[in-house]
């Protein structure tokens, strides 16, 4: 009934338990993956708001108006893409991987950067048309 691990008996019961635990684990860390990409999705929604704005209020009145709404949802974007790389960055700095495979943080910081920098430059191409 029980198993011999170098000096120490760990009975069935416990190893299962311990099997568990990992496996917890294990979906923690990919509903942290989940978690991230819907706050990239979040954020690349606001980006689409901003670009809708600029196409809906082409003609607007002053011009001005319609650019700063759309920056305003661009900085929403560029802050929600941040605080998901802050988020999952701490979320895996806690959690062991036993089974699972997952994204890694710094592959994860990277996508987020890389969709920073999209938002910011789709601004900057909003404000010059």
């Amino acid at each position: 009934m029980d198993e011999t691990e170098g000096d120490r008996e760990i009975d069935r019961k416990t190893r299962w338990a311990e099997d568990r635990t990992d496996w917890a684990e294990d979906r923690t860390l990919l509903a942290n993956e989940r978690t991230f990409a819907g706050w990239m999705r979040t954020g690349m929604a606001a980006l689409a708001v901003a670009i809708g704005l600029k196409a809906v209020f082409g003609d607007f009145s002053p011009i001005w108006m319609a650019k700063a709404v759309a920056t305003i949802f661009i900085v929403i974007a560029v802050l929600i893409f941040a605080a998901a790389a802050r988020e999952t960055r701490r979320a895996q700095r806690r959690i062991s991987s036993h089974v699972a495979e997952a994204q890694g943080a710094r592959r994860m910081l990277i996508l987020a950067v890389l969709l920073s920098l999209g938002a910011i430059a789709t601004g900057a191409i909003l404000w010059l048309l």
